[in-house]
């Protein structure tokens, strides 16, 4: 599974004019499933993201993890985070996982995220949807989850 984690000050995920996910201060986690990922995968990404200290202490410093300053996540699917931009000049997804592995995989990782006691939002597998965010800092990560192992 990879993901990009971004710190955000509210963020919100709209299909046409239906808001269907939105959260205040939290993480904005756009993720894709790819060939080979299980319910191993989610766990490794749900420990790590829930206790990932990406917000700032009264110093300044990041120091405090999610639960820690009340946030929630928003969990959004984007199947393009698997593409692969190597060859030519269109991309190729040819790893990203199927709908019908990847669709169980995402809410897996909500529910595993919400079972630490986290806010969770998301958004509509499959459907076109508008992201709008207020990003905090600018603060953006990529975690990338490999055989039960964190890569980056």
């Amino acid at each position: 599974m990879r993901a990009i984690l971004q710190r955000v000050k509210k963020a919100a995920v709209l299909v046409g004019e239906e808001v269907v996910g939105a959260i205040d201060q939290g993480l904005l986690i756009l993720v894709a499933a790819e060939h080979g990922d299980s319910n191993r995968e989610v766990e490794v990404m749900a420990d790590k993201l829930a206790a990932l200290r990406l917000f700032s202490d009264p110093q300044g410093k990041m120091n405090l993890d999610i639960r820690q300053v009340g946030g929630a996540f928003l969990v959004v699917s984007q199947f393009t985070l698997a593409a692969s931009l190597r060859k030519g000049r269109r991309p190729s997804f040819d790893g990203s996982a199927p709908p019908s592995l990847a669709e169980p995989l995402v809410g897996a990782l909500m529910q595993s995220l919400a079972d630490k006691g986290v806010e969770v939002a998301g958004g509509r597998f499959g459907a076109d949807m508008q992201v709008t965010l207020t990003n905090d800092g600018p603060v953006t990560f990529v975690l990338d989850v490999r055989e039960g192992k964190v890569l980056s």
